[in-house]
């Protein structure tokens, strides 16, 4: 029974019968009552005080942690609004749950058109730009790929109206909710299309390149039609490397863009022009009626690049070379059709330059004994299978050899005796005549070292030497290693040295000049700048090329020209030699004419190292005589 049930039970008992209150007993029996539960009262009393001071820590509590969300809210709309990416999130009916300003942004949205609960069609509407329905295309392709690997994604791309590319990248949850971030992508389009750009195009000019024309010359051999033929130019500047050694490469530079210009006008919009190179291009023609269509076409070429180019108030001229291959008669396979066209290239510079050769079997012929030729140049340079045969240079003055020009020859363990007419000029063309020039120094220093102190020796040195070398070092090391005096060594340059490598090649010279070293202009008067270039650097000698002696003795021409080289030579204070002497009546007229020294079959042809002992010991030649080997030739 409850406390407050009996306690009113007991109540009961201090009412009289005739319904009056007994006041004492009542007041005993509260007393009572209170005494019996006071414990109960107390224990009742402590719950509430600790139930107070529990809810007192529960609201602190409370207080703490909305403080807490409020100051984490704040932070999430500080990072939320501050991303560089936009952000959006819809819920499963496609309603707009979040976003944030950068999103706004991006897509221009007003902050009244992205209330939570706007649907995804009202703000497509709103967009102030077009989807780009290639890259959904893609997108859809790449969204099907990660959705099988990772997760349903998908890209979207957005053209806006001022030009902005936006991608957004969606992610679409299992409920059909999705979140999406945006990105503007225009730069990095632009900066992947500048760089697509330039990996097909000549940044110079703004052709293509070789690897851009490769690719239309696979599609124009792929769609060629039956009765098409398809003509490939290969074209190339020749002697363009004088200019940019002479005027600069700056210079250089501006006349291959106006060269470009010239050769796209006169190639037109029909035919698609490329620069392979330094100063190579090509031109692909897809037309029928070849050859004349091609021929045409190169005629108008030359025509336009034979027109002077101006660079300031210097007047630049120029020649082309080209060759052709067409096809399908030469190839219908781009890597042969493109080499075809360098072998009738080659084929038209050999010949002189200045001219277009179509390919032809011949050629092809030709080029592949030339490459066998340099695979075994190049093991001979390996192997050092040459050798040196000297030729005397004979003193008129004293009726004696005074020194010898050391001329290289090559004995091929197959081929035999290799002309140096054959592989010097291919040495020069693959880089080889650096190797080779260097060994010739060295072996002639190390045999001029085993003659009289008095016998001078003779080497040629290539223009390429100069630019590809470190020549002096060469000379100074065959010097050092064969302990030959520097004035013993004469070294012959042509005029090419100077025309190609001007400014290069005179500090050269006057370093070398300075330690003592002769130096030589040989085969003068077959250029076309020789005096000026006598007069720019002072020689110690020049040699007069053979073919000016062939008619001096019946020719009153010829003499006559001899006699003034021979005093020009006298009046700049060089020694002269004259080259090609074969008779003994061109050495009495050279000797009468003061020449100082000749050079020839006449003294003697070139002869090996062991026999210049005894080349030596031969007694003077005599102008009443014929020498046992006037009759020789080379």
């Amino acid at each position: 029974m409850k406390a407050e049930t009996l306690f009113w039970q007991q109540c009961t008992q201090a009412v009289d019968e005739d319904g009056s209150i007994d006041a004492e007993h009542l007041m005993e029996l509260v007393i009572a009552t209170y005494r019996s539960h006071e414990s109960e009262y107390n224990e009742i009393e402590r719950s509430a005080e600790t139930l107070l001071i529990e809810n007192r820590e529960l609201r602190k509590t409370i207080g703490s942690t909305t403080q807490a969300l409020a100051e984490q809210r704040q932070l999430f709309e500080i990072v939320l609004n501050n991303l560089p990416l936009g952000l959006s999130v819809f819920d499963a009916d496609q309603r707009l749950t979040l976003s944030n300003l950068r999103f706004r942004q991006l897509f221009g949205f007003s902050d009244g058109d992205v209330t939570p609960g706007t649907a995804i069609a009202h703000l497509m509407h709103k967009t102030r730009g077009t989807e780009q329905s290639g890259a959904r295309t893609r997108s859809r392709k790449e969204g099907q790929e990660a959705s099988s690997k990772a997760g349903r994604i998908r890209r979207r791309e957005w053209l806006m109206d001022d030009g902005r590319i936006i991608q957004s990248v969606v992610t679409i949850l299992a409920d059909g909710s999705n979140i999406a971030i945006h990105a503007d992508i225009t730069e990095d389009r632009k900066a992947a299309e500048r760089i697509t750009y330039l990996a097909h195009h000549d940044p110079l000019t703004g052709l293509p390149n070789r690897i851009r024309f490769r690719e239309q010359l696979d599609a124009a051999l792929a769609e060629r039609k039956e009765d098409e033929q398809i003509a490939l130019v290969h074209l190339n500047l020749d002697g363009f490397k004088s200019i940019n050694n002479t005027l600069g490469v700056s210079a250089g530079d501006k006349i291959l863009q106006q060269v470009a210009e010239r050769i796209r006008a006169s190639a037109g919009s029909e035919n698609i022009l490329a620069r392979l190179g330094s100063d190579e291009f090509a031109i692909l023609q897809t037309r029928r009626q070849q050859p004349w269509n091609i021929t045409a076409l190169a005629d108008q070429i030359r025509r336009e690049l034979s027109e002077p180019f101006f660079r300031g108030d210097k007047q630049v001229e120029l020649s082309v070379s080209m060759g052709i291959s067409i096809a399908p008669d030469d190839a219908v396979e781009t890597d042969k059709l493109l080499r075809n066209a360098a072998v009738a290239l080659s084929h038209a510079k050999a010949d002189g330059r200045r001219h277009e050769r179509f390919f032809t079997v011949e050629m092809d012929e030709k080029m592949q004994a030339r490459h066998a030729l340099e695979a075994d140049l190049r093991a001979a340079v390996q192997n050092e299978e040459f050798e040196l045969h000297y030729q005397p240079l004979y003193d008129l003055a004293q009726h004696r050899i005074c020194g010898f020009e050391a001329l290289i020859r090559w004995n091929h363990p197959v081929r035999g005796r290799v002309s140096p007419m054959e592989f010097i000029p291919l040495a020069e063309e693959v880089g080889l005549v650096v190797d080779i020039g260097r060994w010739v120094l060295r072996q002639a220093c190390n045999d001029a070292a085993q003659w009289p102190e008095d016998i001078k020796i003779a080497v040629n040195v290539s223009a390429i030497q100069f630019s590809s070398s470190d020549l002096p070092k060469d000379v100074g090391e065959a010097l050092a290693g064969a302990e030959l005096s520097p004035s013993r060594l004469e070294l012959e340059i042509t005029e090419s040295v100077l025309m190609e490598n001007r400014d290069e090649a005179l500090p050269i010279l006057h370093a070398l000049k300075e330690r003592g070293i002769r130096i030589s202009m040989d085969d003068f008067g077959t250029g076309y700048s020789s005096l000026s270039y006598l007069s720019s650097f002072p020689f110690d000698k020049i040699k007069i090329d053979k073919s000016f002696v062939n008619d001096i003795v019946a020719n009153k021409e010829a003499h006559a020209i001899m006699r003034a080289i021979i005093l020009l030579g006298d009046a700049l204070g060089m020694r002269v030699t004259v080259e090609g002497v074969e008779t003994a009546e061109q050495m009495a007229l050279l000797e009468r004419e003061a020449c100082g020294e000749i050079q020839g079959y006449y003294i003697s042809p070139p002869k090996p190292f062991g026999d210049v002992a005894l080349m030596l010991c031969m007694p003077p030649k005599k102008n009443d005589s014929v020498a046992p080997f006037a009759k020789l030739r080379r």
